[in-house]
């Protein structure tokens, strides 16, 4: 038997890289907890946001705040559930990470926005 054969005896047949620490029964159970309580959420937000367009419980004009409304609880969900970022003094590092990738989006948004407002006076005219 080889010494990776004899490794993967030890763990019970699964890959272990060094200093991960054994994770019991119970902390999967409540990590699959979190997934299904966030994917539940998230459906939920989903089927509300189909539901308020298709009828007419809210008034015409206040859809498109409704559906805002429900855009940033669904980002909330999904950063909170899926993202795990959360306010906890070591999660420093996953935040700043979200706001830099937010910055470079915006960055490149409104760059964009702004080449293509002003494109048209460096074209050249089309009838001389």
């Amino acid at each position: 038997m080889s010494n990776t054969d004899a490794r993967l005896h030890l763990h019970g047949g699964h890959d272990h890289a060094p200093g991960d620490e054994p994770v019991s029964g119970h902390e999967i159970a409540e990590g699959l907890l979190v997934y299904i309580v966030g994917l539940f959420l998230a459906a939920l937000i989903t089927a509300v946001a189909f539901f308020l367009v298709g009828t007419d419980l809210v008034w015409r004009p206040s859809i498109p705040v409704a559906l805002l409304v429900l855009a940033v609880a669904q980002m909330g969900v999904h950063l909170v559930f899926f993202l795990h970022i959360t306010t906890g003094p070591d999660n420093s590092n996953n935040v700043l990470a979200l706001a830099f990738g937010v910055l470079i989006v915006a960055l490149i948004m409104i760059g964009s926005l702004w080449i293509m407002a002003n494109m048209n006076q460096n074209m050249t005219p089309m009838h001389m």
